[in-house]
């Protein structure tokens, strides 16, 4: 061993030993029991991600439950599956929990679901070294196994006698149930009970951590015309046609409502001509018209992203504003529905980052930013914003999630179960 780096392996050690003082000795020891689960834990992701379970899978769904449901009743917390009413479709939530009466209340959120349904072709949990494939590893089987085995640590060494924590995993992340009345019941009930929400979404590195998300919004635009021979077009009896007042709509909003931070909207779906018919079950239409025929209907669905309730209302408000200026002899019309509420960077937020800031230097993991609400989705713990401080994006390292290049960093994961479990410990005590 050369000289230069026995100094390096001696300051790399000087470093270790600071950062460990400033642990207390139940915090080195829960340290160690997470470490000694890495195995264990790659060992259980491997299992949950070899049960398909995407949204509309609800007996895939529900097996994955059952296996979560085991193993949260193997540590004392008692468990409850949510069913949702046949004709939504959707499987269900597991519900976990322990009432103790000492620390702030808990509520910790992952889902069960992913975008792979059973007729994926990318369907199993591969390893390779440090890295694994698999549907839903990293978003978010990955995240639901950090809550686990944080907890697993903390219940090995007997520090959750007295906590209050509540794991909510739902079944239809990734394509929530509606009505959302129903859907969303049981977490925000959670919420509205919870001192602090923890999101365990796929983490964006050891140095950032989510205090704001943005809401999800769905819009739906048709527009008529005056079906007839093209070569009346513009004329003072056919007017513009149902496809160009379409395409007047879209570039006014484009033109007129984009440009406000955190503000995004994007038509996804397109269909225009003499006949339109669209399944919004499967996201697919027909389409009938010819180029010699002035189109009749035109319709588009699209997506709207928001910081808050008032900048999503200011966008409607524009929208609907920019609906109503039809052209000649065409008439038009918006609708929208809502999907998930915005999570705003509020004070609590940031001081709840500030504690995930402190064990994660702690620990030697380096300080905690706030991640860009620009690049993340949205998530279930938005449900919950109004009623709870709360954080995200707690869970597993990867990259490719929603394809089927989809990854989890299987490196780092016990490090995030490591800062994941002393930080409940000290949120707890």
């Amino acid at each position: 061993m050369n000289k230069t780096y026995l100094i390096l392996f001696f300051i790399g050690g000087l470093i270790t030993n600071t950062y460990c003082q400033k642990l207390s000795k139940t915090e080195l020891k829960i340290i160690e029991k997470a470490k000694a689960f890495h195995e264990e834990s790659i060992d259980f992701l491997e299992k949950v991600v070899n049960i398909n379970s995407g949204s509309l899978n609800s007996k895939g769904v529900r097996e994955v439950g059952d296996v979560f449901s085991n193993a949260f009743n193997a540590i004392n917390f008692n468990t409850r599956w949510i069913d949702m009413p046949k004709e939504m479709n959707r499987a269900g939530h597991l519900f976990a929990s322990i009432n103790g009466k000492k620390g702030k209340k808990l509520l910790l959120i992952g889902h069960l679901d992913t975008v792979f349904e059973e007729n994926s072709p990318f369907q199993t949990f591969i390893r390779q070294d440090s890295i694994a494939y698999g549907p839903g590893a990293n978003d978010m089987k990955g995240g639901n196994v950090v809550i686990l085995y944080a907890l697993k640590a903390l219940q090995d060494l007997n520090l959750l006698k007295k906590a209050s924590i509540t794991v909510a995993f739902t079944g239809d992340e990734e394509s929530t149930g509606k009505p959302l009345s129903i859907s969303r019941k049981d977490l925000i009930e959670a919420g509205k009970e919870a001192d602090i929400a923890l999101g365990f979404e796929n983490a964006s590195g050891f140095d950032y951590a989510t205090v704001a998300r943005r809401g999800s919004s769905g819009w739906r635009v048709e527009t008529q015309g005056k079906r007839s021979h093209s070569s009346g077009i513009f004329n003072d009896v056919v007017g513009a046609g149902a496809i160009f007042e379409m395409s007047r709509i879209l570039n006014a909003f484009y033109e007129e409502v984009r440009g406000e931070q955190y503000l995004t909207f994007n038509p996804g779906t397109l269909l225009g001509g003499t006949f339109v018919n669209y399944n919004i079950q499967n996201s697919g239409g027909e389409v009938f018209g010819k180029s010699n025929v002035v189109a009749q209907k035109a319709l588009v669905y699209g997506g709207l992203r928001f910081i808050s309730e008032k900048q999503k209302e200011n966008a409607r408000s524009k929208m609907r504003e920019i609906v109503a200026q039809n052209l000649p002899h065409t008439s038009a019309t918006i609708s929208f529905n809502d999907s998930y509420p915005a999570m705003g960077p509020s004070k609590g937020n940031l001081a709840l980052l500030a504690e995930l800031d402190q064990v994660s230097k702690d620990i030697g993991q380096g300080g905690v930013n706030p991640y860009d609400p620009l690049k993340r989705g949205a998530a279930d713990i938005s449900f919950v914003a109004d009623y709870t401080d709360g954080i995200d994006g707690l869970g597993t390292m990867g990259t490719g999630a929603h394809t089927p290049q989809e990854t989890v960093n299987l490196k780092t994961m016990n490090a995030l179960i490591q800062r994941s479990a002393i930080l409940i410990y000290r949120l707890t005590r």
